[in-house]
């Protein structure tokens, strides 16, 4: 296997552990909200939550370094334009079905669609968010910013006390930095990833002192755990909470590296690849799948919230591969020759020809 292989591999095997990480949240905590129940997968969430979004942003900058370099109609067009696509299509998709029929409030999508444009919407703010953290980067880079001088910024900014009002303002300085982490630090990473590919039995070693720590400042004073969101003990304070995420995150990728040594988790780094058809289209049948099982008598938390995170990674993929056989409906996850800027490869007026551009 060549090395470039080798690298995908891990890194759709990272992309993997995120995705399931983050529906396994979503499910959990929808699943709190509806039960005031708690079940064993809050706990692994609460285990995971200071490095379960920033592993996504940290491994959706890792080969920035490829493309930072191009025309900025090229990058823009591969780094904020293939982001806003989607997220626009599909918060439509969200807001029209969840508001505008289920709610029959057809005011109301209005609303939220106009609000959608600045205030990033429900789970799709990851989408938005690596539109805006992709443009920024471009732009400090094109500018000749020290890159440990912007790294240091955002470690200031992810530490400090930020809460505007804003989802997009606070975000960004919750998440820049991790995004930027992937860009900065994409070397030394690919470096451990094959350093622990190639030296499993102290990775595991490793591995297991890590979890231990990250555990026993999670769990520790201060802990409480919440049906929808568990607060964690010291591994909250600021400062403390930006080292256990890039830690863990480093963690996360030594341990995609080893699985990728395990034929049978094949199916994680399938999924890993396909993590953000994944992502677009959880939510929608993650909500009808709880609120059906709920109606028909299930109530047992763990149980519920397996089910509903079992129904909500698998529709999506069955919804691609449909669209796939049957041909109609590609849009939703492959960008047509439209959504792509004039000049750039994709479009219509591309040397290349009209491409699809894929979700991945």
């Amino acid at each position: 296997m060549s090395t470039t292989a080798k690298r995908l591999d891990w890194v759709d095997m990272a992309k993997g552990l995120s995705i399931f990480l983050v529906v396994m949240m979503y499910a959990a905590s929808s699943v709190g909200e509806d039960t005031g129940g708690v079940g064993a997968l809050h706990w692994a969430i609460a285990f995971a939550t200071p490095f379960r979004m920033p592993e996504f942003f940290l491994i959706s900058g890792l080969f920035l370094s490829q493309v930072i370099d191009r025309p900025w109609r090229a990058y823009t067009d591969r780094r904020v334009v293939h982001y806003l696509y989607f997220y626009v299509l599909w918060a439509l998709i969200h807001i029209i079905f969840k508001v505008g029929l289920l709610a029959t409030d057809p005011v109301g999508a209005l609303e939220q669609i106009a609000w959608a444009v600045i205030q990033p919407y429900g789970v799709l703010w990851f989408i938005y968010m690596l539109a805006v953290v992709s443009a920024a980067t471009k732009l400090l880079h094109d500018l000749r910013a020290s890159a440990w001088a912007v790294f240091g910024i955002a470690a200031i900014l992810q530490m400090a006390p930020i809460h505007t009002g804003s989802y997009l303002i606070d975000q960004f300085a919750e998440y820049f930095v991790f995004f930027y982490a992937g860009f900065v630090l994409a070397p030394q990473l690919f470096r451990l990833a094959d350093w622990a590919s190639d030296r499993a039995a102290i990775a595991l070693v490793g591995l297991a002192i890590w979890a231990i720590i990250n555990g026993a400042l999670v769990f520790s004073p201060g802990f409480a755990m919440d049906p929808i969101h568990p607060v964690m003990g010291y591994a909250g304070l600021p400062g403390l909470h930006l080292a256990l995420a890039l830690v863990g995150t480093a963690a996360l990728c030594v341990l995609a590296a080893l699985l990728t040594r395990l034929p049978w988790m094949n199916w994680l780094r399938w999924m890993g690849s396909k993590s953000l058809i994944v992502y677009v289209a959880f939510v929608l049948p993650m909500g009808i799948a709880r609120t059906v099982l709920i109606k028909l008598g299930l109530d047992e938390p763990t149980l519920l919230s397996l089910l509903t995170m079992a129904i909500a990674i698998v529709s999506p993929l069955v919804l691609y591969w449909i669209v796939q056989r049957v041909g109609f409906g590609r849009f939703l996850f492959e960008r047509p020759a439209w959504a792509h800027l004039p000049g750039t490869r994709g479009s219509r007026s591309s040397p290349e020809g009209t491409l699809a551009s894929p979700a991945e």
